[in-house]
């Protein structure tokens, strides 16, 4: 990791898109926070006053088609992997994500948005030490025909990811990905949602998923891609994976030093994982950077400075349905 110092935006930087399942245009406003405060979801636009929530692991009340984030009144803000996924990649420590909908817009499907509006809003170093949870020993959950372990691994964060699909299109693809923001910016954040039509078309029916499009989701069906401008990545659909990997385990709520190995998951498992290691407190512990490796990295400046956001964030939402729903 490049910096051994916490980091926040410089400014704020915001994207506009629709949600995937209320097919509504949303507004998200990346922006500062202050030392040790993680990333910090406010929601705007609501009667009364805006409301906000701690992005952790406790925080999670739904994962069967997208992580969805809420409190004792129900859910907050749904489908928020791919911007979390794109604040750990890039070395984001503290944030806040404004957001005046109940679901992160869906974008191309990807981190790619929300990683400019990193690039633009810039990242400055803050004077307090990055922390981090260091896995002590293997942590394993199975469920169904899914398995998925956290492990030691003290290089940084790994992701290793199986992916295994009875569409023969799809079919059995994996993808290693040893976490940093070079490597997640070239290999990770450009890889779209996917599904199969089947799938698709049965949500589309039912009412759900009416933002999902092939312009923001890559779909097949039984026997070939249905996206005209093809893939970014012959395997795309397993780094996709990865990406929503790193996005559920940003719910640590620090980075993670360790190994993370998913054979056939999804948010389900991603979250089930952080949950039963976050339970054993034999099986991880925080440590600091080590003071002597810190570096005095000169900020990268946005546009504007910004003050940060304050607020409580509500409203009773339902679950956003992506394509890709396994």
């Amino acid at each position: 990791m490049s910096f051994s110092r916490q980091t926040t935006l410089w400014s704020q930087a915001t994207v506009t898109g629709v949600g995937v399942h209320s097919g509504k245009p949303v507004s998200l406003t990346l922006g500062p926070a202050p030392v040790d405060a993680g990333y910090i979801f406010v929601r705007t636009g609501l009667e009364g006053a805006d409301r906000e929530i701690q992005a952790n692991a406790k925080s999670v009340i739904a994962t069967e088609f997208a992580t969805v984030l809420g409190d004792r009144e129900g859910p907050l803000v749904s489908t928020a992997e791919h911007v979390l996924a794109a604040l750990r990649g890039m070395g984001v420590d503290n944030a806040t994500v404004e957001i005046d909908g109940p679901e992160v817009p869906i974008m191309d499907g990807s981190a790619a948005a929300f990683v400019a509006a990193i690039d633009q809003a810039g990242i400055v170093e803050q004077g307090a030490r990055r922390r981090f949870i260091q896995v002590l020993k293997p942590v394993q959950v199975a469920i169904g025909d899914s398995f998925g372990e956290l492990r030691p691994h003290a290089a940084g964060f790994r992701a290793e990811i199986e992916i295994n699909f009875a569409n023969p299109v799809i079919g059995r693809q994996s993808y290693v990905l040893d976490l940093n923001p070079e490597t997640f910016r070239r290999d990770i954040a450009r890889a779209r949602t996917f599904g199969c039509m089947n799938d698709v078309a049965r949500l589309w029916s039912a009412g759900f998923a009416l933002g999902a499009s092939f312009e923001n989701s890559v779909v097949f069906d039984d026997d070939k891609l249905l996206n005209t401008e093809g893939l970014r990545y012959a395997d795309e659909c397993a780094r996709h994976k990865v990406l929503d990997a790193v996005g559920d385990l940003a719910l640590a709520g620090l980075p993670i030093l360790g190994a993370y190995r998913s054979v056939r998951g999804g948010h389900k498992l991603n979250n089930a994982v952080l949950c039963a290691l976050m339970a054993d407190r034999s099986a991880w512990k925080i440590v600091e950077a080590d003071a002597a490796h810190v570096q005095n990295v000169p900020a990268r400046r946005g546009r504007a400075s910004a003050d940060v956001t304050s607020g409580m964030l509500g409203g009773m939402i339902a679950p956003a349905f992506g394509p890709d729903v396994s």
